[in-house]
Order: C-alpha cells, then sequence, then structure tokens
C-alpha cells in the first residue's frame, strides 16, 4: 500500500529528528560497539522477526484475525486482546521520554501495556508503540498508526528506536528500560536534576519520577505523582503518597484503567532487565561460539586456546543472568504493597505450578517483590531459545546458588527454605534441567 507507506515517512521524519534531539541532550546515552548488531551472528536488521507482533500481522494479512477500530482508542484494546495484554497491567507516563511527546503531557499521560513478551504504549491523539521480545533478536520494536483500514499494518521501525533502545541503559543489546526522571508540570525533563534506572535492586525513594503511580505502600514514599521545578532540591514526597484516585490530575476516563498499578509497575521493572541480561548473554556467547567455530574452520589460532576463551565467554555471560533470576540484592520492601487494579491477581493465575500448588508468579509483597525469589522469565522463549551452552551454564551456576550453606553474599537473602523451595519448583516445572538437578 503506497499510500500507507508515504503516511508512515511522514509521521517518523519529526519522530527522528527528536530522537537525535533528545539523545544530544543527553536524555539518551549512544550504543557502545561491544556487541555489533549488524554483523553474524546477530545480523539484527536483515533478520526476519518472530515474535508475537509478526506472527500477529501474518494473522491479519490472512484475514484470520480481525482488530476493531474505535473512534478515541483506535486499535488499541483489539490489539491488547489480540496480544493477550492485560488492561491491568496499565502504566501511566507523564514525562515526555518517548517518541511522541507532543501528545505526552501530565494531563494527557502515556499508557504501558505489557504481557512477558510484549509491551504496548498509547497516548490519545498519537498512534500505537509496541515492541515485542524475539528469542533471537531481542526486543524488536513496531509503528501502528491509529488509521481505521481494511487491513490494518503493524510496521517494524528499529532505526529509530534503537537511538535509545540500543544503549548503556539496555546493557547494549536492543531491549527496554524502566526510567524514573524529574519532570516539571508540563511534562519536561529537568535536564539539571537526577535521573535513575528503576529495578528490584531500586529504592522506592528513587522509582517512578515522571510517572503516576495507584496504590498502597504505607510509610515508603516514591517519586511518583510529582512534578519537580528546576530550583528544587528537596521535594515533600507525602501527596504522592498511597494515592488510589488520579482523577485530580487528569481526566481518567480517557483511558482503558484508572490505574497505574503499583505493582505492575515494580513487576515491569524486573521483567525488562531480566530479559535485557537474557539477550545481552545469548548475543555474547553466539559471538564465542561463532569465533570458536571460525578458528577451527581456518586454523588461524590454537583451537584449545581459542575453546578455553569460549568457555570463560560463557561462565562470564550467565553470571548477570544468575543474579538477576535469583533476585541478587533485592531492595527489601518495609511495608505492604497493595494494588488496585487486579494486575495482582491475574498475574499469578498464568504461568504453571508444582505439585504443591507454588509458582515462582506468586508475589509476596510483604517484604519482598516475589515469593520463590527465582525469576519467572526462566519460562520465557527467550531463555529456553538461547544457546544450549549457555543455558547449561545458568542452570549450573543457579543449582550451585541454590545449595545451602553458601558464601556467595549476592545471595544472602535467601533462606534455606527459600532454596528447596525454588528448586522444588523449578524441578517440577522445568523440562529441560542438566543431570545435576535431578532427584538422587
Amino acid at each position: 500500500m503506497p499510500a500507507l507507506g508515504s503516511t508512515f515517512g511522514r509521521v517518523l521524519r519529526p519522530i527522528f529528528k527528536m530522537v537525535v534531539l533528545l539523545a544530544i541532550v543527553g536524555l539518551c546515552q549512544p550504543a557502545e560497539a561491544q556487541i555489533k548488531l549488524d554483523a553474524p551472528p546477530i545480523n539484527y536488521w536483515e533478520t526476519a522477526p518472530n515474535d508475537a507482533i509478526a506472527k500477529l500481522q501474518k494473522r491479519l494479512d490472512g484475514g484470520e484475525a480481525k482488530l476493531e477500530f474505535e473512534p478515541h482508542f483506535g486499535y488499541l484494546r483489539g490489539l491488547l486482546k489480540q496480544l493477550q495484554v492485560p488492561v491491568s497491567s496499565q502504566g501511566l507516563v507523564f514525562s515526555k521520554t518517548s517518541l511522541q511527546v507532543k501528545f505526552i503531557s501530565p494531563r494527557s499521560p502515556r499508557a504501558i501495556y505489557f504481557n512477558d513478551d510484549v509491551y504496548v504504549g498509547w497516548v490519545p491523539g498519537g498512534h500505537i508503540e509496541i515492541s515485542a521480545v524475539d528469542p533471537q533478536l531481542a526486543a524488536n520494536f513496531y509503528l501502528m498508526l491509529q488509521q481505521d483500514l481494511a487491513r490494518p499494518k503493524i510496521v517494524r521501525h528499529h532505526y529509530e528506536c534503537l537511538q535509545c533502545h540500543a544503549s548503556v541503559m539496555t546493557r547494549e543489546v536492543p531491549g527496554h528500560v524502566v526510567r524514573s526522571v524529574p519532570a516539571g508540570p508540563d511534562g519536561h525533563v529537568i535536564a539539571s536534576g537526577k535521573s535513575f534506572l528503576s529495578d528490584h535492586n531500586s529504592p522506592l525513594q528513587e522509582r517512578w519520577g515522571g510517572w503516576y503511580v495507584t496504590g498502597e505502600h504505607g510509610n515508603q514514599r516514591h517519586l511518583g505523582n510529582m512534578f519537580f521545578k528546576p530550583s528544587q532540591d528537596v521535594l515533600d514526597l507525602e501527596p504522592g503518597a498511597n494515592v488510589t484516585d488520579l482523577s485530580r490530575w487528569f481526566d481518567t476516563s480517557k483511558h482503558l484503567s484508572v490505574h497505574s498499578d503499583i505493582v505492575a509497575l515494580m513487576v515491569l521493572e524486573h521483567q525488562v532487565n531480566m530479559h535485557n541480561r537474557i539477550a545481552r548473554a545469548g548475543f555474547l556467547v553466539k559471538a564465542a561460539l561463532l569465533d570458536e567455530a571460525n578458528v577451527k574452520k581456518d586454523q588461524s589460532e590454537s583451537i584449545v586456546e581459542r575453546e578455553q576463551d569460549t568457555v570463560f565467554a560463557i561462565r562470564q555471560a550467565a553470571e548477570p543472568v544468575v543474579e538477576h533470576l535469583l533476585f541478587a540484592n533485592e531492595i527489601p520492601l518495609t511495608a505492604k504493597i497493595v494494588g488496585k487494579s487486579g494486575f495482582t491477581e491475574e498475574f499469578g493465575q498464568r504461568g504453571p505450578r508444582d505439585g504443591r500448588g507454588r509458582s515462582l508468579r506468586d508475589l509476596d509483597l510483604q517484604t519482598r517483590l516475589f515469593k520463590y525469589p527465582c525469576s519467572y522469565v526462566i519460562y520465557s522463549a527467550a531463555f529456553d531459545q538461547l544457546p544450549r551452552e549457555l543455558k547449561d551454564e545458568i542452570y549450573r551456576q543457579l543449582w550451585r546458588a541454590l545449595q545451602a550453606p553458601t558464601k556467595d553474599e549476592r545471595f544472602r537473602q535467601l533462606s534455606a527454605a527459600d532454596r528447596q523451595a525454588i528448586v522444588e519448583i523449578v524441578r517440577e516445572t522445568k523440562r529441560d534441567l542438566p543431570a545435576e538437578w535431578q532427584p538422587k
């Protein structure tokens, strides 16, 4: 459809200019050259995606799936349904840190929805931004115009998105990031303020600057629901605490949910960082294995030394993955966290359970995020399709970390009961475990 292509061009030219501007002013950091996306074995730009969005587009093209267009929400509601992305996952960003900055403000926040491998961004008046985790390519990025078409198109756009989404913030792989930034009353980021990358090892008082947050969290405080001024050194966080109604700031009826759920935001932070670590490890090991294969082919250097280098590379790549799988250095909660959107209940219903009904998706929300602190992302296609050599090393390191007693300070927060429960759940719900995981 030539008309559609030209429309995309008109939309993306100003967007690309804004991306470059954001990079110049320091909101994005350029990707480092440690991982070459445009060369074997990754070939990011030339490899056809095989993710949930690419599969949906095939169904749309073949008439097997349809999306209803609504006057206000466009394709949003139908898209979430087709991708099985829960509305309860909605998080609302009012900082102007997206490609569609002209539509975003505290009175018109951008909504983020997600499931285990898809992220959807929407703001009233704008187009739909989508990204999906691809087992071979890490994250792929797409744009869907809000135009009522017989067969809607979701078009991949990686060059523009990778300006920010393949940087040091994403561990230099195509990935995602949850940022906490000081945003003013108009949504613009205060350049002189301090920003943070959020994860489960971030103190709550550093999280969610530029976001709306709904839910209860007791005496803990965060940066959500607050607006900064350039000259402000100290901010009273009380007005933004334990908020359950956002209507004082904007018309909540213009979004699919009235919530920006605190539990969904906490899960989102962990998930995006877990996927980034898995992707980086996979890329590094694939490159090491390719180098080894080339050496064996042309015998340009010692095969034994190259094999030793590969073993070392695999071991080094696995360590950050294992750390994140087991929530190393997680910041303890000091009060109960309560979400209001229904996300807590929906999230816990998905995923495998062992014979005793336990799941890695069981949330704790009392002293930590999960009841059994081993990431549910271990069930993802991105993890399952890692190179076999890397996955075996991750399992070996995971097994050693779960053996009590251990002197590894990274996992000091795990009790003997935690370790035993994790071993039993993983052993019963993962089918590709190496021999050391099997019961004696």
